[in-house]
């Protein structure tokens, strides 16, 4: 059986474990910093050189990386091919010389008239915060689109609805996100948008939908002040002192999360972040050769349909045409 000095030792390594690996994490960012210092002119230069081909970004997210591109349903290949004429990611905490977390990303998609929305922009900022439980990620405010008309609605009514829950909150504020709301106590919007939710059996109908994506709740007081209290935390560890563990506060917590809801209940678009992080550090940074890809397909699809016209003539010269009917040819896959 281990002895209490054993314990407290075990105890004092775990802890110097952990702030190693938070060492390695604060590095990882920090180089996250260094690189959109030194790409910066390039991405500028990019931009400047992708407006003169037409499509560009349209190709580039035809050729979509499966972590995205099972997120993107054909009605939505519909709008980004034919609307879709400019994507930019920016690191928007750290610009300017912002001392800011430069894991917070923006990404601003825009596009030209189409049948579907009135809004030429679409732009939804995340913020990296950190919650006083130790829950970290990607936060964000819903982004409305200003549909034509109901039946141009690509997430079928839930991101309205997710903007109005989103104002009503804004209202009525909760400071700390470990105090999650009671089914019980859902507004009658709220109580809509479970039912729209739990009807598609998904969690999001369209890639439009990334727009409602809202995350933890997590503010950035809370994310603040958490992580001023993790630095003190590790200030003490480092000067061997093991921070007391608050036991009775703890034992409080579990009983609170046996009555709590799901955190993400109310989100349209679960994986928000995993798509944000899709968009912003692959297909941003690989735009060339997901558009290379592109150009490549295009070549070996004529060169597929020449196979096929080729046969097609050999298979005439040996019996005659039904009705005249002709093979449908290869779509692309919107």
């Amino acid at each position: 059986m281990a002895t209490s000095e054993q314990i407290d030792l075990a105890i004092a390594t775990y802890e110097e474990l952990m702030d190693l690996d938070k060492d390695f994490e604060d590095v990882e960012t920090e180089i996250i910093r260094q690189q959109v210092a030194l790409t910066k002119s390039l991405y500028e230069k990019r931009e400047a050189l992708v407006k003169n081909i037409p499509n560009f970004w349209a190709l580039v997210f035809e050729q979509a990386p499966p972590d995205l591109d099972q997120y993107i349903q054909p009605s939505d290949s519909a709008v980004l091919l034919s609307a879709l004429t400019s994507v930019s990611v920016s690191h928007f905490e750290i610009e300017n010389g912002g001392n800011g977390d430069p894991r917070s990303v923006s990404i601003k998609m825009e596009f030209g008239e189409n049948e579907w929305f009135e809004d030429k922009v679409l732009e939804k900022k995340f913020y990296y915060r950190v919650g006083k439980e130790g829950d970290e990620g990607l936060v964000s405010d819903p982004v409305p689109i200003k549909w034509k008309s109901s039946d141009k609605d690509l997430t079928q009514g839930m991101l309205d609805l997710v903007v109005k829950v989103w104002e009503n909150d804004k209202k009525n504020p909760v400071t700390d996100s470990t105090k999650l709301k009671k089914e019980k106590d859902y507004t009658p919007d709220e109580k809509a948008l479970k039912e729209k939710i739990e009807a598609t059996g998904l969690g999001a109908v369209s890639f439009f939908g990334f727009f409602g994506y809202r995350g933890l709740n997590i503010s950035a007081e809370e994310s603040r002040l958490a992580i001023e209290e993790e630095k003190k935390r590790k200030a003490e560890r480092a000067a061997g002192k093991i921070p007391e563990l608050k036991a009775a506060e703890e034992e409080e917590d579990d009983d609170e999360d046996d009555e709590e809801e799901d955190p993400l209940s109310l989100e349209i678009f679960p994986d928000g972040e995993e798509v944000a992080l899709a968009i912003s550090d692959d297909l941003w940074v690989n735009a060339i050769k997901y558009f290379s890809q592109a150009q490549e397909a295009d070549i070996s699809e004529v060169d597929f349909e020449d196979d096929d016209e080729d046969e097609e003539m050999a298979d005439d010269d040996e019996k005659p045409k039904a009705n005249g009917a002709q093979p449908p040819s290869k779509k692309r896959k919107a």
